[in-house]
């Protein structure tokens, strides 16, 4: 399953709505977030029924710019938390997971980017679960995101702050870097990625082999962006088990899961055990997480990490990164990237 998040710039015209249905047919993702669609309630309930098979809920355009979207498939429940000209909050439940998904569109001028952070901080407050948040924030983290024109320090030094200390990271992403393109040539054009996936640890958790993929860019000057929640490029044999941790029992809440687990599959004896397995991990996560986490790291860590708990965070996600090999580059710099290209480069070098 996945989540598609694009920038649209106009779904006023037919060729635009077309190239949605067909954006969406090819990629079926489970969740889609679309802004600036520039349409009003009315007209993009017309455009969602178009697109078979999903539901939606709107937030109007502001005259000619504006308005988003967020539609679902039928499989997906999804429970409304709030939404503006600038966020569409979500807690979604697949498979019997819940979580929160939040769609996030940064105020573009600058002199109103103070909002942006302030609103993340104002989301994050809302809740400590799992939070996967998706969209144009309007800004970089770093210089080596942008290609062409000015960056000021201080503008990515406040996103960077903003981040860490709602607890977010960057999703692990593939494809071409800079998601926004003006379209000029020459000294006139910019390119940037300001367009991201952004979790938290516990939802990371949750999909371990998660991975971001930015898109071809065909009618906007934005490339959709569409998080995989299982993208691993292991075999198999290569994914991570499920075992179930002795120190777990006695918790508060254990049992329950274990017993809700039980009781959401179908009757046939590896959904039960995989519902068992889901809300386990989910139960984990959300209640004892930190704890856990804690536990996995050295002992010079855990001084740090006791005044900023941030920093587990970051340190257990950049552990898990650097022990994963995502591509390699052979002798003639041709990279290959999946189980079967990498497993060539290595046995031709050696």
């Amino acid at each position: 399953m996945s989540c598609l998040s694009l920038n649209y710039r106009g779904l006023d015209n037919p060729s635009a709505v077309s190239g949605l249905r067909n954006l969406i047919r090819r990629e079926s993702p489970a969740i889609v977030f679309l802004c600036e669609t520039k349409l009003g309630s009315r007209d993009m309930r017309k455009v969602i029924n178009k697109i078979d098979g999903y539901d939606g809920l709107m937030v109007d355009s502001v005259g000619r710019s504006g308005g988003s979207a967020f539609l679902w498939r039928a499989e997906v429940k999804c429970t409304f938390r709030g939404a503006s000209d600038h966020y569409m909050d979500f807690d979604v439940e697949i498979g019997g997971i819940v979580w929160r998904c939040t769609w996030f569109y940064g105020w573009p001028a600058v002199q109103d980017r103070h909002l942006s952070w302030r609103q993340l901080r104002l989301l994050a407050g809302d809740s400590t679960g799992p939070w996967l948040c998706i969209g144009d924030y309007n800004e970089v983290l770093y210089f080596s995101e942008m290609k062409g024109g000015p960056r000021v320090q201080w503008q990515m030094n406040n996103f960077r702050d903003a981040v860490d200390e709602v607890g977010l990271r960057d999703l692990q992403f593939q494809g071409y870097e800079c998601t926004f393109d003006n379209g000029q040539e020459g000294d006139n054009n910019r390119q940037s990625r300001i367009d991201r996936a952004m979790i938290t640890e516990s939802w990371s958790e949750i999909y371990p082999f998660a991975k971001l993929f930015h898109l071809d860019r065909e009618w906007s000057d934005h490339a959709p962006i569409k998080v995989m929640f299982d993208a691993r490029i292991r075999d198999e044999g290569g994914s991570k088990l499920f075992r179930f941790e002795h120190i777990w029992v006695g918790e508060d809440g254990c049992e329950e899961a274990m017993a809700r687990g039980w009781g959401s599959g179908d009757g046939k004896l590896l959904d039960l055990i995989n519902g068992y397995a889901r809300e386990l991990i989910r139960w984990k996560c959300i209640s004892i997480g930190r704890t856990f986490l804690v536990a996995k790291v050295s002992a010079i860590w855990s001084k740090d990490g006791d005044r900023n708990t941030n920093y587990f965070h970051r340190k257990a996600g950049q552990r898990r990164e650097k022990n994963f090999i995502k591509k390699l580059v052979n002798e003639e710099g041709q990279v290959g990237e999946g189980k079967e290209a990498i497993s060539r480069c290595a046995m031709d070098y050696f």
